[in-house]
């Protein structure tokens, strides 16, 4: 099931890596806020506590804002730290992508060799929702799949319900599309747009390693945005579907409660 190595040498495990990294770095504002509130909570005990003791003269009308300063100044030196720590790590990787021969914010610039086939659908799914929803802003995000990952509207790709599943020969005649049009891109000198940390917390974009429950995860992503688009084409009893529409449903949804059930 694990892709095969790079063409410049096998960076997969650095991709890893920085995907790891990335998706670590996505949770450090939440990290930062809850703890932010839980010293404005304790702080602003602390001060109700000390009334009986000392009165409220020390803190004189300031005793509103010592909680939320408090808490303001943990979360925010928390957030600096983690990103401090982030930025450190992540250009010590790009430094070990480089010396691959790879391009660290572009990890399709070669190929999509370190991407697993369930992200792949994943990625290729999102193009699909994202594409539906025709707004402005939705329609910018999907031009970035075609940039980066070489996704078309007329690739052979369906979801909603899904016509593809992960490590089979159409996946692979998929994969070999999009890399074909990637390198079709480079030919003509277009590089594919720089991804960083914006983009990943919004679409998990840099490859991830397909851990059982990271696997588990992102099957259950991506029959999610599936069933979303074919209710929204067929409506919730899929009248208007075809029989193979409807054997393909079906499967979907077999598969989503299996996965969700675990």
């Amino acid at each position: 099931m694990r892709p095969s190595p790079t063409p410049t040498g096998d960076a997969s495990g650095l991709w890893y890596e920085l995907g790891r990294l990335y998706a670590a770095a996505g949770e450090d504002k939440r990290r930062a806020v809850r703890g932010g509130f839980v010293v404005a909570f304790v702080t602003a005990a602390l001060v109700l506590r000390s009334a009986p003791l000392f009165g409220t003269s020390w803190a004189g009308p300031f005793a509103a804002l010592i909680p939320v300063t408090a808490g303001l100044l943990f979360g925010g030196g928390s957030l600096g730290w983690r990103r401090a720590k982030f930025f450190e790590r992540r250009e010590a990787l790009h430094r070990a992508l480089v010396a691959k021969g790879e391009e660290a914010e572009r990890p399709a610039a070669n190929s999509l060799s370190a991407y697993y086939d369930a992200q792949l659908v994943l990625l290729r799914s999102e193009y699909e929702f994202l594409r539906s929803r025709g707004t402005r802003r939705a329609l910018l995000s999907a031009r970035l799949f075609e940039a980066s990952f070489g996704f078309t509207p007329e690739d052979g790709f369906k979801c909603g319900p899904l016509n593809v599943a992960p490590d089979t020969p159409k996946m692979r005649d998929l994969r070999e599309r999009w890399d074909a049009r990637l390198a079709a891109r480079r030919s003509l000198g277009e590089a594919p747009p720089p991804l960083g940390l914006r983009e990943d917390a919004h679409y998990r974009v840099f490859p991830r390693e397909m851990t059982v429950p990271a696997e588990l995860a992102t099957r259950s992503a991506y029959l999610a945005i599936s069933h979303g688009l074919l209710r929204k084409r067929y409506g919730k009893r899929l009248g208007a579907a075809s029989e193979e529409v409807r054997r393909q449903a079906e499967r979907d949804l077999r598969e989503y409660r299996a996965l969700v059930r675990r």
